[in-house]
């Protein structure tokens, strides 16, 4: 339908004239929050600096957490069976339009996932599928391909990883005096969360295809891109000395994922089934290991994808002295309070959605945002009898639906397909637009209880 190109005309216009890189992105918002909190706080020049350079390491542990996670899914996403997987997945689409679908869908169903595996998983897919979409009659215009899988990761947090879900589902979290262990059956697995799951998942699916250019406007796939992509490994068994052969025996790979699978199952079966960032990457840590032809080859993998999750690190630091000036300085406070302020019990999970959607502009990370944004929405939610999974939905509704129009995430994805940011965001502000009007309407029939 034309209608969906010319509405995602002036956001690609928009993006390519006047959006910065990722890096420069945060060097604004840095800005930006820093005097932000000078006019709407007590804060000092000198007291707001420290709270920045302060913050700068308070997420170091976290970092390390998605570090895993990101490194441990990339390397899953490139042995060599996934891979395989992945191109005769490639080989399904008869037209574009089944193209971006596809793309999409997969994304999406990855993201439910772990959010770092629907990212690299889409990006791969794109890949694969532009790659094999150039030997059939028709073009594939490879930037909303790229946005395609970009869009999966708009449902991330209502799946498998969803940091604020898993949060309150870990007992000993810091809120747990207040608001006790809420079980991710509660918020995850909810009947309404699946369902809105359901139907964000299908109208990216519908719309991405919607958005396909003109063929005089389409940008194919640079041949360039694909020249080394599944370079098979020389073959040096019979040249391998006594220790090499050992360090490069599948064996030893499967009995570490073994051992891993091992521990999480024994733990689940102790302590109960309890979903945390820890298990998530051990998880898929275990998965890469055991799909890896030997550890020497996996560490080839991790290797691999040290290079995309550079630029995350790089960055976090500074999201991180952000949340530090927001949360040192009370100018999350002072948002979350106004907010709150007109807010209503049937009206508090809309505005968490709203406020988790500014604050992640600020703050890219669902879990440092929730550790910071968590415990004023909990008061909240306490303080107007409204039950704390809902502004726990609405907070994460929020985290990855503005995703779609902050940079930060799409970085690994633009490091796998050999994009420019500006190639890309044009297209996800659309699906920015109409995820807006499901979640939003989703959270407010969950408070709607309350009348």
């Amino acid at each position: 339908m034309k209608i969906f190109q010319i509405l995602a005309r002036p956001f690609i216009a928009f993006v390519e004239r006047y959006y910065p890189d990722a890096f420069i992105f945060v060097i604004i918002l840095s800005v930006i929050t820093f005097f932000s909190a000078l006019i709407l706080t007590n804060a000092t020049p000198s007291s707001a600096l420290l709270a920045w350079g302060d913050g700068l390491s308070m997420l170091f542990t976290f970092t390390a957490q998605i570090t895993i996670i990101m490194i441990g899914a990339h390397s899953l996403a490139h042995t060599e069976s996934v891979q395989n997987f992945l191109t005769r997945i490639g080989q399904l689409p008869n037209s574009a339009y089944q193209a971006y679908a596809l793309v999409a869908f997969t994304a999406g169903i990855a993201s439910l996932c772990a959010w770092s595996f629907g990212l690299i998983i889409g990006a791969i897919m794109a890949r694969s599928v532009a790659r094999e979409c150039l030997k059939k009659p028709f073009k594939i215009h490879y930037p909303l391909l790229v946005a395609s899988a970009y869009s999966g990761y708009v449902i991330w947090h209502m799946g498998y990883s969803s940091s604020s879900a898993l949060f309150v589902a870990t007992p000993g979290h810091l809120l747990e005096d207040k608001i006790g262990v809420i079980p991710v059956t509660e918020t995850i697995l909810s009947p309404t969360n699946i369902v809105l799951a359901l139907i964000a998942l299908a109208t990216i699916t519908i719309i991405c295809p919607l958005m396909k250019p003109k063929d005089e406007d389409t940008i194919e796939i640079d041949p360039e891109l694909l020249k080394d992509n599944h370079q098979k490994p020389e073959n040096r068994k019979n040249k391998m000395t006594l220790i090499e052969k050992f360090e490069n025996h599948r064996s030893l790979s499967i009995f570490l994922s073994v051992a891993i699978f091992t521990y999480i199952a024994v733990t689940y079966t102790q302590r109960g089934f309890s979903l945390t960032l820890d298990f998530v990457s051990w998880t898929f840590l275990a998965f890469g290991l055991l799909l890896a032809n030997s550890p020497m080859h996996y560490i080839k993998l991790v290797n691999k994808a040290a290079g995309t999750v550079g630029p995350i690190i790089l960055q976090y630091p500074f999201y991180s002295g952000i949340m530090g000036v927001m949360a040192t300085t009370g100018l999350m406070k002072v948002i979350s309070d106004w907010i709150i302020s007109i807010a209503t019990p049937e009206t508090l999970g809309f505005f968490a959605f709203l406020s988790g959607g500014l604050i992640n502009m600020f703050v890219p990370s669902g879990g440092g945002q929730w550790a910071v944004q968590g415990p004023i929405m909990i008061e909240a939610a306490l303080s107007l009898n409204v039950e704390p999974a809902i502004v726990v939905l609405g907070v994460a509704y929020g985290d990855q639906w503005s995703n779609m129009i902050q940079p930060f995430w799409l970085i690994p994805i633009l490091a796998i397909t050999g994009l420019r940011m500006r190639q890309v965001l044009g297209y996800t502000f659309v699906i920015f637009l109409f995820t807006g009007i499901i979640y939003g309407s989703g959270i407010l029939y969950m408070g709607s209880g309350y009348n």
